[in-house]
């Protein structure tokens, strides 16, 4: 999965489960956008992107991590690295920064414990910052709208080469979400300058035609990306995603490759594979997630029907 200079990618702890310690732990790269770039004061386009995989780096790092070793008949063989475990975009230096890296993972008490405790325990508990945003429509070639929800105040608090954050919410989700403003206050406490991209129809963003947006459709978000950067020409630019979000974030990504003009990258509960996603969403407990999003959808649709 290729990247501009650096893409946290959070992968599923199913893939192997001996890796699962390993999953957990990559997803400790999410942090790393909380902190400023090391590269924030460099030039933008220093080195080529994409021409830096570490597969040395990361069979080594596969081979340390996954040491524990699978029985059968024949004895104990030691498990091979996963084929699709692989870190690009990022140098040596920089990996080996990362403290968390070399720590065990260890989850949250009590809350992490459980993946629905800990997500229906945010839903109801996580506060809701208040922001005041200045709202920006797009218009897209197609004739759609998108709506980009800038910071009110920072283009006169915040110098003109500060970093800036694009953040890509999940499935009908916006600046309204609690997620989302959390993750835009840290990031604005480090000096970032923040932006919300408000897929078509979320976060009250209009519908103008009849296409929405997708995970295979990346050309809302290509436009956004071009518009931030000629806004601010000086500054790095870096993007965030979450669920949907992160899905069209990655296919972004590995569609520009070393034209990419993103600085860097973070995809966060990426649901990588759609296919087996949705089969899960109808499985058990996953029916209320599943519901609650269908829910949203319509209450979009619903809205703008009576403009088609």
């Amino acid at each position: 999965l290729l990247a501009p200079r650096f893409l946290a990618v959070q992968r599923s702890e199913k893939c192997i489960p001996n890796l699962s310690a390993h999953c957990r732990r990559e997803s400790d790269l999410m942090a790393a956008l909380q902190t400023p770039s090391p590269f924030a004061g460099t030039a933008r386009r220093f080195a080529p992107r994409l021409r830096y995989l570490l597969l040395p780096t990361t069979m080594s790092l596969s081979s340390s991590i996954v040491s524990s070793r699978s029985r059968d008949g024949d004895g104990e063989q030691p498990l091979l690295p996963h084929s699709s475990l692989e870190i690009a975009g990022a140098r040596r230096g920089l990996l080996a920064g990362f403290d968390s890296l070399r720590r065990p993972y260890r989850a949250f008490p009590v809350f992490a414990s459980n993946r629905h405790v800990e997500t229906i325990f945010a839903a109801f508990t996580r506060s809701l910052p208040t922001v005041a945003f200045r709202r920006e429509c797009l218009r897209t070639p197609d004739d759609g709208a998108v709506a980009l929800d800038w910071v009110s105040g920072d283009d006169r608090a915040l110098p003109g080469d500060a970093p800036v954050l694009i953040l890509l919410p999940g499935l009908t989700g916006g600046s309204q979400d609690t997620y989302v403003r959390h993750m835009l206050l840290r990031a604005r406490s480090k000096g970032w300058r923040v932006v919300v991209f408000n897929s078509r129809g979320c976060a009250n963003s209009p519908v103008t035609t009849a296409k929405f947006y997708s995970a295979s459709f990346t050309g809302d978000l290509r436009q956004v990306v071009d518009h931030v950067l000629t806004r601010y020409p000086q500054s790095n630019i870096y993007a965030a995603g979450w669920s949907l979000g992160a899905n069209i974030l990655v296919r972004y990504l590995g569609e520009e490759t070393d034209k990419c003009s993103l600085s860097g990258a973070v995809s966060m509960c990426n649901p990588f594979n759609l296919v087996i996603a949705d089969e899960d969403f109808h499985k058990g407990f996953n029916n209320i997630y599943d519901r609650a999003l269908a829910n949203s959808l319509r209450a979009i649709f619903k809205k703008n029907f009576i403009k088609f």
